[in-house]
């Protein structure tokens, strides 16, 4: 659903807030409503989120505010030109999941004054706000608030789906610039209830969801789930959801990493990046299902990808569609994608493989699909 929300600043001038979010979404039901209803706002409802009409609906509303999802921005940048798009009165867009390659992009494109990015989950005890507009980060904790909101990035075993442990059965915390995964300190008082964890329903999931011991006996952390890093500055930048990483030739790759890679590419719309099981090898080789607009030269592609990416994360296998499946908040979906695998019988996509021994992406048949299945063709 889209609709706007409408409400009155300390100065009584009208403010409107657009919100292309659904309804049961908690952002687009609670935080992007919430904050004006509660000073007396209204809330017009549209059908759904559309590239097309969307400029009009702000400029015809006066909207002041845009609640996004990094996709939204991302469909908006790869638009054509609206008549509107620069003539409208947003003063802020806040939101979540702007990537780095595109916030620039959308800021300079629709003149945005300012952008607000943040992570928060439902349940969880840690959220973080880009007041200073940093592009690419997702905030960072103050140093004077750093008692009352402690956050630490832990190394991840992705062997064993858990934090790694040092000699001593302590987690092993991340240093600047290195990945791991983020956890919340859950205080032994319950009364503070911003870093509290009430938990699930389900005993089992909330048990999944808390570490002991990470620091010092006794101690408990929320488990985000979220790999991130951190830079010199203390800026906090999302890399990964845990399930998204996979493991190749001894590396750890970063599904986020590789579709930005990707996505730099001028022509492409749409990457969805993922593992995918090969036999005979461990781990599980890079595959990404990409959109082109038009014409894909797969050469310049692979060229492209080869300076900015690591061998063990380069993409061995590339499915070309017209469209990527999503979820209703406009997230990419994997398991049909990893189900199907290489396999070219399992789709009427063209997939195309990064041959080694002709240092190039062919086209994937069902006899070269044969000979990598038997072992025949080696990674």
């Amino acid at each position: 659903m889209e609709f706007l929300v409408r409400g009155a600043d300390e100065c009584h001038t009208p403010r409107l807030h657009d919100d292309c979010l659904p309804l049961f979404h908690s952002v687009g039901g609670v935080v992007a409503t919430g904050a004006l209803l509660v000073r007396g706002g209204s809330v017009l409802i549209r059908d759904r989120f559309s590239v097309r009409h969307f400029w009009d609906d702000v400029f015809a509303g006066t909207c002041t505010i845009f609640q996004y999802i990094g996709e939204l921005c991302r469909y908006l940048v790869n638009a054509p030109a609206h008549p509107n798009e620069r003539a409208h009165r947003l003063r802020l867009c806040c939101g979540n999941g702007l990537q780095a390659d595109i916030w620039k992009k959308f800021q300079d494109r629709f003149v945005i004054p300012r952008i607000l990015e943040f992570y928060a989950s439902t349940e969880g005890n840690v959220s973080l706000y880009n007041v200073e507009g940093k592009i690419g980060s997702v905030g960072r904790v103050p140093p004077f608030l750093a008692s009352r909101f402690p956050l630490a990035l832990v190394q991840f075993d992705p062997a064993t789906g858990r934090p790694a442990r040092d000699a001593h059965g302590f987690c092993i915390r991340r240093g600047v610039n290195e990945t791991g995964e983020a956890v919340g300190r859950i205080p032994s008082d319950a009364a503070q209830g911003g870093e509290s964890f009430e938990g699930y329903t389900d005993c089992k999931d909330t048990d999944q969801k808390i570490l002991h011991n990470v620091f010092a006996h006794g101690d408990r952390w929320f488990r985000t789930g979220d790999l991130m890093r951190m830079d010199s500055s203390g800026f906090y930048y999302f890399v990964d959801r845990i399930g998204d990483t996979f493991r190749w030739k001894g590396e750890n790759v970063a599904t986020s990493e590789v579709a930005a890679a990707i996505m730099a590419f001028s022509g492409i719309t749409e990457a969805n990046v993922y593992g995918v099981r090969v036999p005979g090898n461990e781990g599980a080789a890079g595959m990404a299902a990409i959109v082109p607009d038009g014409w894909l030269d797969v050469a310049a592609l692979r060229a492209h990808l080869a300076q900015r990416l690591p061998a063990y994360a380069r993409p061995k296998f590339l499915r070309v569609a017209k469209e990527l499946a999503k979820t209703s908040t406009f997230k990419h979906t994997k398991n049909d994608l990893q189900r199907d695998g290489f396999d070219p019988a399992a789709t009427r996509d063209t997939i195309y493989f990064d041959d080694p021994a002709s240092d190039a992406f062919v086209p994937l048949d069902q006899a070269l699909y044969e000979r990598i299945k038997a072992g025949v063709v080696r990674f």
